[in-house]
């Protein structure tokens, strides 16, 4: 196909832009969030090891790899996730029959007994591990770790809440998740992916991510509030940041995730939080199913891609509406205002008339 040469030159401006901006904003970005995650980590490491001594069932999972640690996500620049991985999930069964969306519960064995299990005291009368019961017990072991670890000072449990959140250093804010990893495993509600049609994921990828599993975390759902089942504090939240992760290995899909990021950051970071870095994730997903081929992932198509994640995010915040890549009856948006959806839809779409209309623009941006 012949391509006309102003849009071949307006490409290229654009790409040049791209990598301008990539290489002074988003890595001053990456660098900054890199020397807070080393900072906060061994301020959680010392709380864990304190937890830890007081119950050895709470084993720190939180360990640095190749200058990564495993579980660790950053939800915003001043704001972390810990996922604390527990052992011997063993003698319970997954079930996810759709009662609540994007969660699901751990039922004994039939024939198990809870003796064997190594979360006894957790098990509801009617054999549920109850996800609220650990995290309770999890809270008041990190209350007394926060006295008596050697950051006693700089870290506080932030109270009003049944999460377990710790504001170091008055700062930075992170969530400790107690979680179970579910390898081997896919979940039923999942069980629509990949869609048959689209030739993206490649079945070797495919195959990849769903011996890589998902996992399960005790943390408050928006999809839970409200509903009087009682199962409703024993669920776990389903969580396929892993699987996520993997999808976008390959092409400029990792370095495109780093830009919408960056600009989310710097121009939507707006009153009642309507658009996180996860919503920028999951679209991003959605646009490799868009654009399937390796070739639409290519350095020169970095500026149409974000480009169409922007538009698909306008889109979004209009219908008050983005679904969850893996779970699409679960609903992103859900618990959000109406007004915060519709400021970040204005704002959203002030940012991306100047992306496609003014070639400099990230200059100002």
């Amino acid at each position: 196909m012949l391509v006309p040469q102003d849009m071949m030159g307006a490409q290229s401006k654009m790409l040049y832009q791209l990598n301008k901006y990539y290489g002074e904003r988003v890595q001053t970005r990456k660098g900054g969030i890199a020397k807070t995650i080393r900072e906060v980590c061994r301020v959680v490491q010392d709380v864990l090891k304190e937890v830890e001594v007081q119950e050895p069932r709470f084993i720190s999972s939180l360990t640095e790899c190749n200058g990564r640690y495993e579980g660790m996500d950053v939800v915003s620049p001043t704001e972390f996730e810990v996922v604390l991985y527990l052992n011997q999930m063993g003698v319970f069964n997954f079930v996810d029959d759709g009662t609540l969306p994007g969660c699901a519960v751990l039922k004994l064995s039939d024939g198990r007994k809870r003796s064997m299990s190594l979360w006894v005291e957790f098990i509801t009368a009617s054999g549920y591990l109850s996800a609220r019961k650990i995290r309770s017990r999890f809270q008041t072991l990190v209350a007394q770790a926060c006295d008596k670890c050697s950051y006693r000072d700089s870290v506080k449990m932030i109270a009003d809440t049944t999460e377990v959140k710790l504001r170091i250093r008055e700062r930075f804010v992170v969530q400790i998740t107690p979680a179970f990893k579910c390898s081997g495993v896919w979940p039923r509600s999942a069980s629509h992916w990949p869609l048959p049609h689209i030739p993206w994921p490649h079945p070797n990828l495919v195959a990849e991510v769903k011996t890589e599993g998902f996992d399960l975390l005790s943390k408050e759902s928006l999809s839970m509030q409200g509903k009087q089942s009682a199962m409703e504090g024993d669920a776990w939240v389903l969580s396929f940041a892993e699987a996520e992760n993997r999808l976008l290995q390959g092409g400029c899909r990792k370095k495109c995730l780093s830009l919408l990021k960056t600009l989310r950051d710097r121009h939507l970071d707006l009153p009642g939080n309507p658009v996180t870095s996860y919503h920028m994730k999951s679209l991003l997903l959605y646009e490799c199913e868009k654009h399937p081929r390796e070739v639409e992932w290519d350095e020169t198509c970095l500026g149409d891609r974000i480009n169409g994640i922007f538009l698909q995010l306008i889109s979004c915040l209009q219908c008050r509406r983005c679904p969850h890549y893996f779970l699409p009856n679960l609903d992103l948006f859900k618990g959000k205002s109406p007004s915060a959806l519709e400021n970040a839809a204005k704002q959203s779409w002030r940012l991306t008339r100047e992306l496609l209309t003014n070639t400099r623009s990230l200059e100002k941006l």
